[in-house]
C-alpha cells in the first residue's frame, strides 16, 4: 500500500450541487430558486408559524383559561411509596430530607402526602401537607403526622 494510491470507499464522497455557474451547468440562471417572489432573494426567512399570507394556526384557534402566576405545585408521594421506603431502608422517621435523598422529591418541591395504598408500619412522616385520609391512615397504624 502506498500513500499515493489511498483514496476514500465507492460512494462515500458525493460531490456538492455547484449552483450559478452559468446555463451550461443546468443550474444557471434561477439557481435551483425558481422563478421571483421573496424566496428566490438572498436574506429570506419567513416568521415562525408563517403560512403564505393565510391566517396561522395560532391565531385561527380560540384563547381559553390562564395560568395563576402565584399557583403552588405540590410534589404528589403515596402512602405505598412511604411504606415500600421504610422497608427498603428499615427506617420509622421519614422526613423531607430523606425523601429527597431516594429521589422521590427535589430540594425545593412542596410535598403533599395523600392516601393511596395501604400503610402498615407505624412511621412518623414530616412534609409539608397531609390530605386527611392520608393523616388519617397515618395516625391509625400509630404513627405521627409533622407539618413543617
Amino acid at each position: 500500500m502506498k500513500l499515493h494510491t489511498l483514496k476514500p470507499n465507492e460512494g462515500s464522497v458525493k460531490t456538492r450541487k455547484r449552483i450559478g455557474r452559468g446555463q451550461g451547468s443546468g443550474r444557471g440562471g434561477t439557481s435551483t430558486r425558481g422563478h421571483k417572489g421573496a424566496k428566490s432573494r438572498s436574506g429570506y426567512k419567513s416568521k415562525l408559524g408563517f403560512e403564505g399570507g393565510q391566517m396561522p394556526l395560532q391565531r385561527r384557534i380560540p384563547k381559553f383559561g390562564f395560568k395563576s402566576f402565584n399557583r403552588i405545585e405540590n410534589k404528589p408521594i403515596n402512602l405505598n411509596t412511604l411504606q415500600a421506603l421504610s422497608e427498603k431502608l428499615s427506617i420509622d422517621t421519614i422526613t423531607f430530607d430523606v425523601l429527597v435523598e431516594n429521589g422521590l422529591a427535589g430540594k425545593k418541591d412542596v410535598v403533599k402526602i395523600l392516601g393511596r395504598g395501604e400503610l402498615t408500619a407505624k412511621l412518623n412522616v414530616s412534609a409539608h401537607q397531609f390530605s386527611a385520609a392520608a393523616a388519617e391512615a397515618i395516625e391509625k397504624v400509630g404513627g405521627t403526622v409533622n407539618k413543617i
